[in-house]
């Protein structure tokens, strides 16, 4: 079986924006212009392709990452070449969540994709969940498109919109188009490259017409193309020559340098429209074809040899031996477990084994599909720089790579921001108990942000999530997926503790009994470690992972080598149990500077107590802290309520960071304790006469102040805190 696309002609993109900003409405015109589906689906009807869980339905937001597979011929081309199979470029799109509880989703799929459409909301700009989307772009090198959508909402400003990526994302930003009208008078859009105005007519908006630029904005588009061209020319050395010496410009040559410029992340185009009023989405779909790369345009793909630790690459090709990375699990009702996968290299049929080099084991893949939303089509056969999903595959997690059991790899592990709510929950009759259980491990390994932990005092179930929405879509989700009825406690803070000052402590721990005895005998130097940062090198007798570090520091074999991982064990055991109020630690670095041993009495749960031992009191000496989320709040308010909301913030322990005007509203952007907000949207509304909205993510641990820390501890211990 041979590929039907070559690599020239794939594109995989996402389509990634704050919440309400217009993906999914932006994916539905993409599947109807591309003919994936013949009717468009809207979020207000509940009726969506992308969008096919009953909870996004009922709620109008996206939950889950959904992959699409369609073709699109370029509007330029003549309707007859537009038909031919060859003119057509495959599509492999996400839509991806905005709600900040699922950001995970745009997190793992920006890892997999080539490209990415940013969408902006015309009126609003630069929201909070657009910072962090194209944060995890940069992350990932990912080129992107820039597409400026509800322009023909009353207060939608191009200009405000464009200003504001250009403030607050990229000053890379460069406009490729500018609208004609804005609002009710919102008709078309330009193409500065082109110097032609299009509009867009027939059903739904199907036939692209191009036409003169209107008179009044001529010099607009000519200032404007200007810009343009200059940002172009900037990245090859023979055009910007041309260009100063006053030559017109080849617009192929134009194009061409563009592309260059969009794949390595020096220019990020800017376009323009109304997904809603189906006005320039094709123009975009032309520009992903354009400009976003295909498999062949992106760096090869680097990873470990399992064997021998050394740093080795996987070139998008067939020939290449195979090797892919799963990126997300979804429990399929009909199918069973679905294992999404991107292939960077070979090819894979159904049929055979997988190898998942990250564990070692063999499974036979049985079935491969490709996704549309919800609906499966099989494949016999993947290609490199496809995306597809295995389904019934038991063992395989999100990050674990696939690769060709001859030449293995492990691809860079994705990862993951920790909850910061967590709830009690537990089921309401004894047939519920078994099942909990069954449905909590499918929806974590579903969801590496969602957390379940046994509460060691009460014996109770404790699930930790995003934010309250993510834990009450799970909830939503066990009950309707998997048949459970459960009682959920309050929602509470996932508070951490760690240490601001330096300590070393020796402890032995020793045990006779009359027959062989215990004996563990260490010495161990804590500190805090600064911000976990993947990238920094570490000592090579150290161990380094988010939030902990473990330095053996011994000569000369004090502590026979086999006792050393059972010395960290302890640590970690100890870290997890806190020291001031059982919170988790974090962010410390621990040094095994000195020990003993006994021929016949040491033993690892000897080494690992006495660890543990002396890592707590350590702790205790080091100056030890609790630490509480802290989030990003933006507030949107008619100026009328502007003090009362900056005021209300304020005693909340908020530090308001910026305000900004927004057309007839003011936006105020805080940082506020996770502690403070809960039930903050209900009050919001009650202050501001239903007027008010407010969006809200995590930003980073702070230290709680020291009343509040008494009050904490005092809560979870039942006793006095010192």
């Amino acid at each position: 079986m041979e590929r039907d696309y070559p690599l020239e002609r794939v594109r995989n993109f996402g389509i990634v924006a704050h919440v309400d900003a217009g993906k999914t409405t932006t994916s539905e015109r993409v599947l109807f212009y591309t003919g994936a589906q013949h009717k468009i689906g809207e979020v207000h009807d509940g009726g969506t392709t992308t969008d096919w869980m009953e909870q996004e339905r009922e709620r109008g937001i996206t939950i889950t990452a959904a992959a699409i597979t369609c073709f699109w011929a370029p509007s330029y081309f003549s309707d007859a070449d537009r038909l031919k199979k060859e003119k057509k470029v495959r599509f492999n799109v996400i839509d991806t969540p905005g709600h900040i509880d699922f950001t995970v989703e745009v997190k793992r799929s920006l890892r997999v994709l080539d490209g990415a459409v940013v969408v902006f909301d015309g009126v609003a700009g630069v929201e909070p969940q657009s910072e962090t989307n194209w944060r995890y772009a940069e992350e990932a090198h990912v080129p992107r498109i820039c597409f400026i959508n509800k322009l023909d909402r009353t207060g939608a400003s191009f200009e405000r919109s464009y200003r504001s990526i250009l403030d607050r994302l990229s000053k890379k930003a460069v406009r490729l188009q500018i609208p004609i009208g804005e609002e009710d008078a919102h008709d078309g859009v330009i193409d500065l490259l082109k110097m032609k105005a299009y509009y867009f007519e027939g059903n739904m908006g199907i036939t692209v017409v191009e036409k003169e630029i209107p008179d009044n904005l001529k010099a607009d588009a000519a200032k404007y193309r200007a810009e343009l061209v200059e940002r172009i020319v900037e990245n090859d050395e023979a055009l910007m020559n041309a260009y100063l010496e006053g030559k017109e410009i080849d617009i192929t040559a134009l194009k061409d340098t563009l592309r260059k410029a969009v794949i390595d992340n020096k220019i990020f185009p800017v376009m323009a429209g109304s997904a809603l009023k189906n006005k320039g989405v094709q123009l975009v779909l032309d520009a992903v074809v354009d400009y976003l790369p295909s498999p062949l345009d992106i760096p090869p793909i680097t990873g470990l040899d399992p064997n021998t630790g050394l740093e080795i690459q996987r070139h998008a090709s067939d020939e290449e031996p195979f090797s892919a990375l799963a990126f997300k699990l979804q429990a399929d009702p009909f199918v069973g477990q679905l294992t999404f996968f991107r292939v960077y290299s070979g090819t894979i049929e159904s049929g055979s084994y997988i190898y998942n080099s990250t564990t070692g084991q063999k499974e036979r893949l049985g079935r491969i599909v490709r996704l549309q939303a919800d609906q499966r089509e099989e494949v016999k056969k993947v290609f490199s720089g496809e995306i597809a999903a295995a389904v019934g595959l038991k063992d395989a997690k999100t990050s674990h790579t696939f690769s060709d059991e001859e030449n293995p790899i492990i691809l860079d592990q994705i990862t993951f921001p920790e909850p910061v709510i967590s709830l009690r929950i537990e089921p309401k009759t004894k047939a519920d108990q078994e099942k909990m259980g069954l449905a909590l491990k499918r929806l974590s390994d579903e969801d590496p942000t969602f957390r379940i932990k046994s509460d060691q005092d009460t014996g109770e179930t404790v699930i930790m999530g995003m934010g309250e929405l993510h834990l009450e879509i799970i909830v939503d989700r066990m009950k309707r997926e998997f048949g459970v009825e459960a009682n959920v406690g309050k929602p509470q803070v996932s508070y951490k503790e760690t240490i601001q000052g330096e300590a070393e402590v020796e402890n032995k721990y020793i045990k006779q009994t009359g027959g062989k005895g215990q004996y563990g005998h260490v010495k161990i130097k804590i500190k805090p470690l600064p911000q976990y940062d993947p990238e920094e090198k570490v000592p090579k007798n150290a161990h380094r992972e988010e939030g902990f570090e473990f330095i053996d520091s011994i000569k000369g074999g004090v502590i026979p080598q086999e006792f050393i991982p059972a010395v960290e064990k302890g640590i970690k055991e100890a870290m997890e149990r806190g020291i001031l109020a059982g919170y988790k630690m974090t962010d410390i670095s621990a040094e095994l500077t000195f020990g003993s041993y006994h021929d016949v009495d040491s033993s690892e749960i000897a080494y690992k107590i006495a660890a543990s031992q002396a890592f707590q009191e350590a702790a205790r000496r080091a100056k030890p802290v609790i630490l509480e989320p802290i989030m990003k709040v933006e507030v949107v308010v008619p100026e009328k309520f502007m003090g009362d909301i900056t005021g209300n913030l304020s005693g909340k322990r908020g530090q308001i960071e910026a305000m900004e005007d927004r057309n007839e509203l003011k936006v105020i952007r805080a940082m506020v304790p996770l502690s403070e907000m809960f039930g903050y949207v209900t009050n919001l509304r009650s202050m501001t006469e239903g007027r008010g909205s407010s969006t809200m993510e995590f930003d980073h641990y702070a230290v709680v102040p020291v009343n509040v820390a008494t009050t904490i501890i005092e809560t979870r211990t039942g006793a006095k805190a010192a």
